[in-house]
């Protein structure tokens, strides 16, 4: 007899096309997950069994799947005003999130702080506008020679063409290439990269000599640096010391290029901040902001962008104005559940409850980092990654035809645990409402999976 599961998985696959997946691999070799329903921290499959999502669902979730207060948020709304266009008309949500978001974001002293805030409908999206608004105001001042983009080694910042461009992965950008603006990408602050008695601080030094070189090379041709603050996510969770950041601040100012700060996963508490630039002390000129915005309710992004940003498009002129626009910018139902995703922080005392979750997190991977084919165990908050290598070696990797992150991931969800490694890198960013049980959960089920995916070794 076909299970619920199973007819919903036969359906599946009869109609859809899935993101960030080689469709062969289904239904055989990377079997799909067909999710009834979420509860806190877990998903329901068809046939009633429960898998802990170990992801946050793409690193959106922040405060358990079918929040109430979002949920009930979101009903609210959409028996006032579902949606209007934001070109020319206005509503409650979206300018109260605006006010909420400025009141909230970064702040550093003797800086005007960010002032204004753009919609988008993701991640990429925002990037998007960010990258536009840079390039866009120079032009505006009739610098016409600022064209260029400096990123980071092994950054990503979403997968449409500009976002694409300023990303440094290959799996991801080498086909698309040829349709790519030529970005500049400046070495990666990456502690894992670390050489023997390097600190991260040092490591980080050393790649904040590296940009400088490169905006002096191409002095008066850059209009903006993108970066991760803290963790390079998709490029395996990898970690630097916020010296970085401070640093990286300092020769945007020296070379009067514009710093952005893409926060789309690393903000909203995640890594330890409630945003990863405090860490720091620093701000960027324009914040990019989606994922855990609502809550992992409904898809949004926010650019924030200074008062001098914001009056370089001033003019009686249209072509100098910023005409970039998404049908659902600034959706009502998508900025009420924002809404209430703050109002969680402040009720629940979000942060504090995190510290020391992150604490019990810490404890129970600490022993982890002594199998003989873990090379790194790195924290930043509610994160935490392990980096698998043959023998631990940091000068290693796996086979890729061993595919182990694959075999890792296969082990956790018939344990009932959602892991989706990046390659060889295993990680945890749960939902922050987990508890202690479901924690336990995590960490036995990881053990056990690190030893059975790298026993082919």
């Amino acid at each position: 007899m076909i299970s619920d599961a199973d007819a919903w998985r036969s359906r599946d696959l009869a109609v859809l096309w899935h993101p960030c997946t080689q469709m062969r691999e289904h239904p055989h070799t990377l079997p799909l997950l067909p999710v009834a329903r979420g509860e806190g921290p877990w998903l329901i499959d068809h046939d009633g069994r429960r898998y802990l999502d170990a992801i946050a669902s793409w690193w959106t979730n922040l405060f358990g799947h079918a929040e109430p207060r979002i949920a009930a948020a979101i009903a609210r709304q959409a028996v006032t005003l579902e949606h209007v266009l934001l070109a020319g008309c206005s509503h409650a949500p979206a300018v109260e999130l605006a006010e909420r978001l400025l009141a909230i974001a970064p702040r550093q002293p003797g800086r005007p702080p960010l002032a204004k805030v753009f919609y988008a409908d993701n991640g990429s999206a925002g990037v998007e506008v960010a990258l536009k608004m840079a390039f866009h105001w120079f032009r505006n001042r009739g610098d016409n020679a600022r064209t260029r983009f400096i990123a980071l080694e092994n950054g990503y910042h979403g997968e449409t063409l500009g976002a694409l461009a300023v990303g440094d992965i290959p799996l991801y950008r080498r086909v698309y290439a040829p349709l790519l603006a030529e970005a500049l990408f400046a070495p990666s602050p990456d502690a894992y990269l670390c050489q023997p008695g390097q600190s991260p601080a040092q490591r980080a030094q050393q790649a904040a000599d590296g940009l400088r070189a490169l905006l002096e090379r191409h002095a008066g041709e850059v209009c903006a640096l993108i970066l991760e603050p803290r963790v390079q996510c998709a490029g395996g969770m990898r970690m630097y010391d916020p010296v970085y950041l401070r640093l990286a601040r300092e020769l945007c100012d020296q070379y009067g290029v514009f710093l952005i700060a893409d926060e789309i996963a690393s903000g909203f508490g995640r890594t330890g901040t409630l945003f990863a630039c405090e860490q720091a002390g620093i701000q960027p000129d324009l914040l990019c902001l989606s994922k855990g915005l609502t809550g992992g309710a409904l898809p949004l992004a926010a650019v924030l962008a200074t008062q001098s940003i914001y009056d370089g498009f001033l003019d009686d002129s249209r072509e100098r104005a910023f005409l970039h626009s998404h049908s659902y910018t600034g959706n009502p139902l998508a900025c009420a559940a924002a809404l209430a995703s703050l109002g969680i922080f402040d009720s629940d005392d979000v942060l504090a409850r995190n510290a020391r979750t992150s604490q019990a997190m810490a404890a129970l991977a600490r022993p982890l980092a002594a199998h003989r084919h873990v090379a790194d165990v790195r924290q930043a908050g509610m994160i935490v990654a392990f980096e698998l290598t043959p023998g631990g070696r940091r000068d290693a990797t796996f086979d890729p035809s061993l595919r182990v992150g694959l075999r890792a991931y296969r082990g956790a969800l018939e344990r009932g645990v959602l892991l989706r490694p990046l390659g060889d890198v295993l990680y945890w960013m749960p939902p922050y409402c987990i508890d202690d049980e479901a924690l336990d959960l995590l960490a036995r089920v990881t053990a056990e999976v690190i030893e059975e995916a790298t026993a082919c070794a």
